[in-house]
């Protein structure tokens, strides 16, 4: 396979890489809940009794302006990879994409399982990409169409599921309430109980995704539009990015308003709070596309030299800081480690994730001095095209 390499870090674009770091610290923000708190206090604070206050006042800005949005910014920088990776004169032969994508599908295996993350999306995006194959070639009116479908599709789902919870909450509180004894046998036990009883949680996830798996292939399919249309490289005006930002935050801010608003009024009933609302992707995708557009933009314009150099640097280690966050939970959180699940406050939770930021990007920067690749983008890399890369600069 002498024919075929990765490419090299002086040909990446600065930009999707600066936009992958930003959406991979964000996402820490939610990962961060599934981590400390009860799985259902990421959606219902009032599971760990956050309904006024600081914390509440947290809940309500990761809300408005992350939940959902940093995963949906994730899912189309992946698109634009398949793009990079599968497309052009550059393209590489299929054997390698599927074999990478297979690679991915092991590592999130390995946060899964070992690990012991739930919230693990690296399966998801490891099947996610082998579909998206079959549509590297489409043109991007044939992406945006069939992206405008999938989210179409999600709403009646949730709608189905808002439904669902309106007619049976005592049954579904009922389960929650079984689910919320496994769980704390699952962090509070030894680590071989841990393993079985997540295990299982894992599992069951895996069999409900057939059905929601098309959230990140939508998304995925909307960033390989926006990458062959040039507006995640810059090639657009600015004018562009500054209209797309405004229209994005607006439409972002005002749908995610409206849900936090049901939610709080509601008194944080069931139907609201046990799976996203119709509008869902009406808030969170706008949201994304307005945090990109930001980013492009300052890209282009040189804007926050320091900071764009180490976003890019947690970006080009996206794999590797991805599962440093797991591990950092691990060891954190279950009765492994410090053993402080939900002995923390959201606030505090939050400003555990700043620090965390600090780490992951003080060691993404020092590293990359120093070496081509993240630790684990290196194992990636090697493994795909099938011999040790060169990994010192």
């Amino acid at each position: 396979m002498s024919d075929v390499a990765p490419c090299p870090p002086s040909e990446r674009v600065e930009t999707l890489d600066a936009a992958r770091g930003f959406a991979l610290l964000g996402i820490l923000l939610m990962n961060i809940l599934a981590f400390g708190l009860p799985r259902r206090a990421a959606f219902d604070p009032s599971i760990d009794g956050v309904v006024a206050g600081l914390d509440w006042g947290v809940f309500a800005l990761v809300e408005l302006f992350a939940e959902g949005a940093m995963r949906a910014l994730f899912s189309i920088l992946f698109g634009a990879g398949v793009v990079i990776f599968a497309t052009g004169t550059n393209a590489k032969p299929a054997r390698v994409y599927f074999r990478r994508q297979w690679l991915l599908l092991a590592f999130g295996l390995v946060n899964a399982f070992v690990l012991l993350f739930y919230g693990d999306i690296l399966v998801l995006y490891a099947l996610s990409g082998m579909l998206l194959y079959f549509a590297r070639d489409w043109s991007p009116r044939r992406l945006v169409i069939v992206a405008g479908v999938l989210f179409a599709y999600l709403a009646v789902v949730y709608a189905a599921v808002f439904l669902l919870a309106s007619v049976e909450p005592e049954q579904l509180t009922a389960e929650f309430q079984s689910e919320s004894a496994r769980e704390v046998e699952k962090f509070r036990g030894a680590y071989v109980q841990a393993f079985a009883l997540n295990a299982g949680d894992v599992l069951e996830t895996y069999l409900e995704l057939p059905l929601v798996m098309w959230d990140a292939v939508a998304g995925m399919l909307l960033g390989m539009a926006l990458c062959k249309g040039g507006v995640l490289t810059g090639a657009r005006a600015p004018r562009y990015y500054i209209a797309l930002a405004i229209a994005g935050f607006s439409a972002g801010l005002a749908v995610n308003g409206f849900e936090l608003a049901m939610k709080t009024n509601s008194g944080y009933a069931l139907p609201w709070v046990w799976a996203p609302f119709v509008t869902y992707d009406l808030g969170r995708v706008p949201m994304a596309l307005g945090f990109m557009a930001l980013i492009v933009l300052g890209c282009a314009r040189g804007w926050f030299e320091a900071a764009r150099r180490a976003l890019a640097a947690v970006g080009r280690m996206a794999l590797t800081n991805y599962l440093l966050q797991s591990v950092i939970g691990l060891l954190v959180f279950h009765a492994v480690g410090w053993g402080l699940w939900n002995e923390l406050p959201r606030h505090r939770l939050y400003l555990a994730v700043a620090v965390e930021w600090v780490v992951l990007t003080a060691f993404s920067v020092w590293w990359l001095e120093r070496f081509r690749f993240g630790p684990t983008e290196w194992l990636w890399r090697s493994l795909t095209y099938g011999r040790a890369q060169p990994m010192r600069k």
